[in-house]
């Protein structure tokens, strides 16, 4: 009797469709799965109550929503016409949710869960990217994985802004050009749709239009002016009617952000945040995708690694990000890491297709290959996701600790509750985290010490030392302020906390308040003679 021969696993089987969205399948539902936890864990109970809410910048927007769908118009306070957001269409989904039957501690749960279900259908356009490259199921899972559980993209999907539907969008604008005997008008549509959402989306436009015009030659005539002429009209309606609305032809958040500092600092601190999150996020890691031009001389890579360059420049252009010292990509390069995993699990695939070919079609190298590419897919997904390579990034990622900026979601939320409590209705509150206290407050006036929603603040030079050496402390959108003026001439009834290290500078124009304690751990400094603030609630030093 002839023993039996012995057991060989045939790759070949993961090639079925069937088994191939199985898998992706169960990945998605992995991924909803931990953005159930994710939420859960952002979430705060007082009093018995559970609240819901968002990454602070996202809450500024909701106060917009709020205002919006109550009569007031998309306005920061009743009755002042200053635009600090830059996201219009996303402040125009979140007054739908605020049209539900919903009390202000429930409405960011509905946006979060919008920001998971939009990040779902980024991963179904990273599948469909990567297989029209390849038909390895392997390269496909894993850059779908990536994208599934890359911390940055939780922190800012999840966390209510607007960088979900950007890549969705995104996503799904650039599977669309992928075919070329087609001309890609839902491509430029979705990119126009995209600058509605956030203006500067006009980059990835830009630089798909010219990418198209280079490499298409039969509709190049078509790509010139289909795309020259939704761009135009995108950009030309939205900056009418918010010079219509708002008096300005650009956000004050611009203003904010980019003026008033000279901008060879600004670029020489958007380069120092780009060169530390490729650092942090293993500089091989991020650069071996570049390498996937020099296996396929294709239009379709310059497409996508153009996209992700330019995103990258952008962000260099405008000095990075507020919270680059969390680690990862900011909101600007986050949009663009689903292509970036894409473009990365394609190189890799092509090494390992160099290395089947060296080594001949046998058992023993195609089984280390796949050992190969999974140690590679390990490195990758804990590379990534140890940001600033501190180790505590990977135990809040894997829920050992809260998420980030969480911390700082909860005391906010505690000041505004403490504030309903403490206060009367129609308080001016001066606040530095702009989103979450005013929200919650939705009658009082609220001042913005930092300038997100006043266009004094915003238009002056930045407050802070300039210099090559203070770059790497440089906070864009957070170094201009007056207290001269938001203290001093505005006298609000309630300012809830002075920038960081400019207590010396406040104190002059503190004279009129006390420091008093509102709640538990939680002190703020009130008017002497605010007939807003219930004295007998409070305990003053």
């Amino acid at each position: 009797m002839q023993p039996a021969p012995p057991l060989r696993y045939n790759f070949n089987i993961m090639n079925s469709k069937f088994l191939r969205n199985l898998f992706f399948l169960l990945i998605v539902a992995g991924f909803f799965y931990y953005a159930w936890r994710y939420i859960e864990s952002t979430s705060v109970t007082v009093n018995g109550e559970k609240y819901y809410v968002l990454f602070d910048d996202a809450m500024i927007s909701m106060r917009y929503a709020y205002n919006l769908t109550h009569g007031l118009g998309p306005v920061w306070n009743a009755g002042e016409r200053v635009e600090g957001f830059t996201n219009p269409l996303w402040v125009g989904l979140m007054a739908l949710v605020h049209l539900l039957p919903l009390p202000l501690s429930q409405t960011s749960l509905v946006v979060q869960w919008g920001g998971a279900v939009f990040m779902a259908g980024t991963l179904y356009f990273v599948k469909r990217i990567v297989e029209h490259f390849t038909d390895d199921p392997f390269a496909m899972l894993g850059a779908v994985a990536l994208t599934a559980f890359y911390q940055p993209l939780h922190s800012w999907a999840l966390l209510g802004m607007e960088v979900s539907l950007l890549g969705l969008l995104l996503s799904a604008a650039i599977f669309l050009s992928l075919e070329r005997s087609r001309f890609p008008i839902w491509t430029y549509l979705l990119l126009a749709v995209a600058t509605l959402v956030r203006i500067d989306m006009a980059v990835p436009y830009i630089i798909v239009l010219a990418v198209m015009l280079l490499t298409q030659r039969d509709h190049r005539w078509k790509h010139l002016l289909w795309g020259l002429i939704l761009l135009a009209v995108f950009l030309g309606a939205q900056m009418y009617a918010r010079h219509a609305y708002y008096g300005e032809w650009l956000p004050n958040t611009y203003a904010l952000k980019v003026e008033g500092w000279p901008a060879s600092l600004r670029l020489l601190r958007g380069l120092y945040a780009l060169v530390m999150f490729i650092y942090y996020s293993n500089w091989m890691l991020i650069l071996l995708p570049l390498a996937l031009y020099f296996f396929r001389r294709d239009w379709r890579v310059l497409l996508l690694l153009g996209v992700i360059l330019g995103q990258m420049a952008y962000s260099v252009y405008v000095g990075g990000d507020a919270w680059e010292e969390h680690g990862g990509a900011n909101r600007t390069i986050a949009i663009a890491m689903p292509l970036l995993f894409a473009c990365l699990m394609l190189t890799v695939e092509e090494i390992r297709q160099e290395m089947v070919a060296e080594f001949g079609d046998r058992q023993g190298p195609l089984a280390a290959s796949r050992l190969v590419w999974l140690i590679l897919f390990v490195i990758a997904l804990l590379n990534f996701n140890a940001l600033i390579g501190d180790w505590k990034s990977i135990e809040r990622w894997a829920f050992l600790r809260r998420p980030d900026y969480t911390a700082g979601n909860e005391r906010n939320l505690r000041i505004a509750l403490a504030l309903q409590e403490t206060t009367k209705p129609g308080a001016s509150v001066a606040v530095i985290g702009a989103g979450t206290i005013p929200y919650l407050l939705p009658g009082d006036y609220a001042i913005d010490i930092l300038g997100k929603a006043d266009p004094y603040i915003a238009n002056q030079n930045v407050r802070v030392p300039m210099s090559i050496a203070d770059v790497p402390t440089m906070r864009p959108g957070h170094m201009k302020w007056d207290y001269a003026y938001t203290f001093g001439e505005l006298r609000p009834d309630i300012i809830v906390s002075i920038w960081e290290g400019t207590n010396s500078e406040a104190a002059p124009y503190l004279k009129d308040y006390v420091y008093a304690t509102i709640g538990e751990k939680l002190q703020v400094y009130l008017r002497k003679d605010s007939p807003y603030v219930l004295w007998d609630r409070v305990i003053v030093k």
